[in-house]
């Protein structure tokens, strides 16, 4: 299993290298051999298949622009190749909440019944979301990411450290780290919502 990774680590660097140079046939091969894997990603992602389908091809284009920026001696290519579909996923799933949020609040309104939370307790719960998203700001980007590949999208500290193409340690210390500054973070929220 390891030296067919390592095989198709190596074919896949070997593309990305042809791609660097202008070479479209090589661009289509790493597509052909690669894009299931991103795709499965960016899927997981924004768990829409025509916004994954975008968000691949978006990938792409940019692996057809910014070849010539991969190193080797940085990470893997299928690292790499995860890393641009990654950020470019959760970009579109960013802007897709901003845009949806204008609107949720009202269309989710109407589905509310009347054993549901109160106006009280849906204030309150908006006003942790707020919180956590304001402390997740002040994370480092690498903690901010590897929390939310963890938390939020549902990935194993194994796989983060498979798709960011980095050490097991790594990604549990920057993950211990984030939460023990989130918890720092919002300990003063937690007593506002007591008292």
């Amino acid at each position: 299993m390891l030296n067919t990774t390592h095989t198709h680590e190596a074919e896949w660097g070997s593309l990305i290298t042809q791609t660097a140079q202008g070479d479209q046939s090589a661009l289509a091969t790493l597509y052909d051999r690669t894009s299931p894997r991103v795709y499965g990603l960016i899927f997981k992602i924004l768990g829409n298949r025509e916004a994954a389908e975008e968000v691949t091809l978006d990938v792409y284009t940019q692996v057809w622009r910014q070849a010539h920026t991969f190193d080797e001696t940085r990470g893997t290519p299928g690292g790499w190749l995860m890393m641009l579909a990654r950020t470019r996923a959760i970009d579109r799933f960013r802007a897709g909440f901003a845009e949806r949020g204008k609107f949720d609040d009202l269309e989710v309104a109407s589905f509310f019944s009347s054993d549901g939370p109160t106006p009280d307790q849906e204030i309150e719960g908006q006003q942790r979301q707020q919180a956590v998203r304001q402390a997740m700001g002040m994370l480092s980007s690498d903690q901010r990411e590897a929390i939310a590949l963890g938390y939020f999208y549902g990935l194993s500290q194994s796989e983060i450290a498979d798709k960011l193409g980095l050490p097991l340690g790594t990604v549990k210390t920057r993950m211990r780290l984030g939460m023990i500054k989130l918890r720092e973070l919002l300990a003063p929220q937690k007593e506002e919502l007591v008292s």
